[in-house]
């Protein structure tokens, strides 16, 4: 495991030194969220059949709907 006071220091450089590149990282990241988010409803809407919902969650590793 890396050392924590070599991990904080690295990040204090990244932040300061390249804030576009965080800014772009944190956008990307948002949107990443919003898309897992998106198949997360769609994986638990029981609307949908369960079977399909099931493999889904199987192919991406997330949690099977229950119902």
């Amino acid at each position: 495991m890396a050392d924590q006071g070599y991990v904080d220091q690295l990040a204090t450089e990244l932040c300061t030194r390249h804030t576009a590149l965080v800014a772009t990282l944190e956008t990307d990241l948002g949107t990443h969220r919003r898309r897992l988010a998106t198949v997360v409803r769609f994986i638990h809407n029981p609307a949908i059949a369960h079977d399909i919902r099931a493999g889904l969650a199987r192919d991406l590793q997330l949690p099977e709907p229950t119902q």
